[in-house]
This record gives structure tokens, sequence and C-alpha cells, in this order.
């Protein structure tokens, strides 16, 4: 059951390899994902905004902020591996970026309103991209592993589905 809660739509799994069709279809995810969440929480009030989707979960309000700082990173992450040679990226602590002041001080207006400017950027940039800027990598410090921006895509579309499907869910369970 907590599986379920905290991975509504499975675990990520990137596969060893990526069509162009696979490729727009992460383009289009992440291009829809902040009218997505808007929608998603555009009737919620304070209460709800600050309720939980799991036990020990983040608030809807968090959920919001977290994909805004997420996908600054990823959006980053992309760049730096088109215009350096494999770099390290740096990761961050998410879950101590959830409990910053400025998550809790900021309307999540704010990190919707972020999110149609960053995705309307990030998806201007993958869909001008070549075969080969997409095998281009960048290197994660904490394993040392390579991750080419195909598998990239993939994963950012999975990540914004995931927590789109945190709100939509915890809304039909509280018959929001």
């Amino acid at each position: 059951m907590m599986e379920a809660l905290k991975y509504p739509i499975g675990r990520f799994e990137p596969l060893p390899a990526y069509t162009p069709a696979m490729l727009q279809g992460f383009i289009r995810d992440i291009h829809y994902l902040p009218q997505l969440i808007e929608i998603a929480v555009q009737h919620l009030d304070e209460y709800q905004l600050q309720t939980p989707y799991r036990p020990e979960g983040w608030t809807v309000a968090q959920v919001v902020h977290h994909l805004a700082d997420s996908h600054m990173n990823g959006y980053t992450r992309m760049k730096l591996a088109l215009t350096e040679d494999k770099p390290v990226i740096k990761p961050y602590e998410e879950g101590a970026w959830a409990l910053l002041p400025d998550v809790a001080a900021t309307p999540i207006n704010v990190s919707i309103t972020l999110l149609h400017a960053l995705h309307t950027r990030w998806t201007n940039l993958m869909e001008r991209l070549e075969e080969a800027d997409w095998e281009r990598t960048f290197i994660h410090p904490a394993n040392g592993t390579q991750h080419n921006l195909k598998t990239h895509a993939a994963n950012y579309a999975w990540h914004g589905k995931h927590h789109l499907e945190h709100i939509l869910r915890l809304k039909e369970r509280m018959d929001w």
C-alpha cells in the first residue's frame, strides 16, 4: 500500500534505447506538465494545499515547489551536458530544499508560473536538438554513472507524471 502511495505510476525504469517518437512524447509530457499541475491544484484551499499526499510525505504545496526546484536542476543538467564534455553534475538535497523558508512563504502560483516559463525554455531546447545531442552525457557523482540526455528526458517526463499523480490520487482519496 505504501509503495503505491509513494510511487503511484511505478518507479522510473530506464530503457536501453529510446525512439524518436518516444523522445517526442517525453517533450510533450514536459511541455504540458505546468498546465496539468495548474489544473490539478486550481480549486484547492490552503488546508488542502497543506495536506500531505501520503503519511510522512510532502504537502501538495511542497510537491509543486519541488517540481520547480527539481526541473530547474534538470534543465541545468541538460544544458551542462550540451555545453561541457561529460560534466559532473551537482546533486542537491531535495528533502531539505522542501523545508526551506521560501517553500512555506511562497504561494504555489509563483512556482507554477516558474514551471510554465521553465518548461517553455526546456521544450524549445529539446525540440531543436540533433540526434548526436541526445547522446551527450553527464556524470552523477553519487555513483559515477553516466546519463545520456534521452534517459534524462525520459526521467523528467516520468517525474512530472509521478508528482501529478500524487496530487490527483490525493484529491480522489479525499473526494476533493
